[in-house]
């Protein structure tokens, strides 16, 4: 079994549960707390931020200096019965209205510049700190999950910051504006004017709160069905071998169905607040305007050019508080999408280095010891994968572990390399508890070759310098001849550098399992640790593989884990496991006289004949 296989096993039930618990938690927040969460990042950019609130302040000015100079043309300029002052107010009106559009162009810059610079950062300090989450992480969570929240909830997040908010403020500006201007043009109106603006916004942050719960629950069911649908893209060929396409498609159909429905609820409660607002704002308007006109043509207690104002003011006032019932729909779905954004940025690994890490030895011996190690993986606590188990590798000393599926051997490698911690016990590389160390220089000393070992997309020569950043092409060259990689590499198109396709699926399996140990001897690490490294090759490229291996091998401390023949019989001491425990240990032929476990499982797996 396969190192990437022993998680594999306990994976699902963890996946099923954390979205449900994560789903309850967010559906008790009610308030815009999650957005804090854009505070550091926006004083990150204060220059563009402040850019920003100068162009909105003079937009918004400029919106309402507008209201102004058309009164001062109506009563100074029309009344005047004057051509050169008509000229000169509509020259006012033309120089407010240029100062507007400058301005809203310079909002709309910085406000967009900002929205995209934030979304940058944070978008790059989530890769980030997945990147340091461990393994049992991603027991719980899908990493199609993960994906969405870096994709679609982070377009929300920029919707917001680079429109959505400019919008949102500038229309609070607005109404602030035009109330205070309205005070100074008549203040009996002004509070009719401001009773109706409350009983708008009423139940514009009711509605709103409800159009929040159904924006985090849409987002979380697309999430999920992002989440399945990487998996069965992740495993297409497999979905297409068993033939289920159509089942596949099936339930991510279910799975879109059910976002969608929870969508439409959220779009219904959206409409809702829509109408309602722009209802109150048409009858709010209606009212003021008719009380304005009684004002200026009944009782003339007010000018032409203050009831044009008076009216222009209404109208802004009105539309804003019209404009903010959409946009406050927008603040809500935003609050949901920090919300998840919060959470992938705030968790950390269980597995980090501690505040005082011990320095491993240098330079490097290579020595392990397992001491009576106890470890389970999580939500399998009473099924422990290694159970009380020993082991000492001297340095240089070649080592291999033998055992049925499930007897803990891929588990030995995940403490090695620092994935998990044990329960009980301890693992030490040349004399230091791995617990006291920095999990970088643990796996510093490591070098990998797994089972189907992953590639990833991009040139042959991109895939060996991912085993050590900085190596020279000469050295990258030497790798893959030493790993018998040589003549199919120089053999491509363009060489090393020819394009290798997503996870180099343009190379056969045992092209790519070449080419992962030599990316493996590209690291050049004191510790060798082979899980089935030469499961996918042929005889032919097997004996040039296991020569390469007893090269790469030289001096350096080697665990492998094989059921291959030549592999096995190479190896300086083999330790058959059972259950978590070493059980047996010697070499192939003291093993196979004892007529134990590794006797039935030679004769089973290898044929041989036991004496």
């Amino acid at each position: 079994m396969g190192i990437e296989a022993a998680a594999g096993r306990v994976q699902r039930p963890g996946a099923a549960a954390a979205p449900a618990v994560a789903a309850q938690k967010r559906g008790r927040g009610r308030d815009l707390k999650p957005l804090a969460g854009l505070g550091p990042y926006l004083r990150r950019h204060w220059q563009d931020a402040a850019l920003a609130g100068v162009f909105l302040i003079l937009s918004t000015a400029a919106t309402l200096g507008v209201t102004s100079a058309a009164r001062a043309l109506a009563d100074l300029g029309f009344a005047s019965h004057s051509a050169g002052a008509i000229a000169r107010y509509f020259l006012i009106l033309g120089g407010v209205l240029a100062l507007l559009a400058l301005a809203t162009a310079g909002r709309f810059y910085f406000i967009g510049k900002l929205g995209e610079r934030v979304v940058a950062d944070i978008r790059i300090a989530l890769y980030a700190n997945v990147m340091t989450l461990d393994q049992a992480y991603f027991l719980k969570v899908r990493t199609g999950e993960v994906l969405s929240r870096m994709t679609t909830d982070l377009t929300i997040v920029e919707n917001m910051v680079g429109a959505s908010v400019s919008v949102a403020l500038r229309n609070l500006l607005t109404v602030a504006g035009a109330l205070t201007v309205l005070i100074i043009v008549n203040p009996a109106f002004t509070g009719f004017v401001a009773l109706l603006a409350g009983l708008i916004l009423a139940p514009l942050f009711k509605v709103g709160r409800r159009v929040r719960r159904l924006s985090v629950r849409a987002q979380q069911r697309f999430a999920e069905a992002v989440g399945y649908a990487g998996e069965t893209l992740d495993a297409l060929d497999t979905v297409q071998a068993f033939g289920r396409e159509a089942a596949a498609a099936g339930r991510f159909k279910t799975a879109v169905e059910t976002a969608f429905g929870v969508s439409l609820a959220r779009l219904r409660a959206r409409a809702a607040m829509t109408a309602l607002v722009m209802l109150l704002v048409a009858g709010g308007v209606g009212l003021v305007l008719w009380r304005a006109s009684l004002a200026a043509f009944v009782d003339h207690t007010m000018t032409a050019g203050a009831l044009l104002q008076f009216v222009f003011l209404s109208v802004l006032a009105a539309g804003a508080v019209g404009s903010l019932g959409e946009t406050w729909g927008d603040v809500q779905k935003t609050a949901g999408a920090m919300e998840r954004i919060g959470e992938l940025l705030a968790a950390r690994p269980t597995i980090a280095s501690p505040p005082r890490p011990v320095p491993l030895p240098a330079p490097a011996r290579g020595e392990i010891a397992f001491d009576t190690v106890v470890f389970a993986y999580p939500g399998r606590q009473g099924l422990p994968a290694l159970n009380g188990f020993d082991l000492s590798v001297r340095p240089g000393e070649r080592v291999a572990l033998v055992g049925a599926s499930g007897a803990g051997k891929s588990t030995v490698f995940r403490l090695l390399l620092r994935f998990y911690d044990p329960r009980n016990g301890a693992v030490r590389i040349d004399g230091v508890d791995l617990r006291d160390a920095d999990p970088a220089e643990v796996r510093a000393r490591t070098a990998l070759v797994a089972q189907n070992a992953p590639l990833f997309s991009g040139s042959a020569l991109e895939n060996l310098a991912f085993g050590a950043e900085g190596a020279s092409r000469g050295a990258l060259a030497a790798a893959a001849r030493t790993a018998q990689a040589a003549a199919f590499l120089t053999a491509l198109p363009q060489g090393l550098d020819t394009p290798l396709g997503e996870r180099a699926k343009t190379l056969s399996g045992g092209e790519r399992q070449r080419l992962a140990i030599a990316r493996a001897l590209v690291k050049d690490a004191p510790i060798l640790l082979l899980d089935e490294a030469t499961s996918a090759l042929d005889a032919e490229n097997e004996r040039l593989v296991q020569q390469a291996l007893r090269e790469a091998m030289a001096g350096r401390t080697t665990l492998v884990i094989a059921h291959r023949l030549a592999t096995v019989l190479e190896a300086d001491r083999i330790v058959v496991m059972d259950a978590g425990r070493v059980v047996e240990t010697g070499t192939h032929a003291e093993l196979s006289g004892r007529g134990g476990l590794y006797a039935r499982l030679a004769r089973l797996q290898f044929g041989l004949r036991v004496a």
